[in-house]
């Protein structure tokens, strides 16, 4: 049975190895890779191995985001949860710019940040952007998160350097807001 969470926009299900055409096809854009941390192209049975085994992990929870009439808009999950020290982090992907700035990215990740720390217990959830992705640390802003901290050329893509910006957010300010 498949987990489904229902949002006014989207909805969070299970993923499925039939996802992979859509996420292989999308993966492998050069600046989806770069702005989304992808150091090499990528093929369907890596997806599906990642969506079989790598995303069913007992320290992650991962569903594929879709709108409310059942397509693919991208991908979203916790990972590396950590409950002793309740921390854990977060990463979402909405490849299509086309599917951009419409909300699902910010219903989605509320949705997230909620099971974080409403279910999980967590106090702490953290992300990591490519500094040249402006568009996500924008928007990661936007929903609360704040930076802590700046890996310098801590990524490499396309024989280009570019910061790593570690950003996070807390129970406490999730709460408040």
């Amino acid at each position: 049975m498949d987990r489904i969470i229902r949002g006014e926009k989207t909805i969070l299900r299970e993923q499925r190895e039939s996802d992979a055409k859509f996420f292989v096809y999308w993966f492998n854009q050069p600046e989806i890779m770069f702005k989304c941390g992808f150091e090499k192209p990528t093929d369907e049975e890596e997806i599906k191995r990642d969506i079989s085994v790598h995303h069913k992990s007992e320290d992650s929870v991962w569903f594929t985001i879709t709108d409310l009439n059942g397509s693919i808009i991208g991908e979203t999950g916790l990972l590396r949860m950590f409950p002793a020290w309740h921390c854990t982090d977060l990463s979402i992907i909405i490849p299509d710019p086309k599917m951009r700035n419409k909300g699902y990215g910010t219903e989605a990740i509320r949705i997230m940040l909620d099971m974080a720390f409403d279910r999980y217990k967590m106090n702490r959830v953290a992300i990591g952007v490519v500094g040249a992705n402006t568009e996500a640390l924008a928007f990661y802003q936007k929903i609360g998160f704040r930076q802590e901290g700046i890996q310098e050329q801590g990524y490499f893509y396309n024989n280009e350097y570019s910061d790593f910006v570690m950003m996070r957010i807390l129970c406490s300010e999730w709460k408040k807001k």
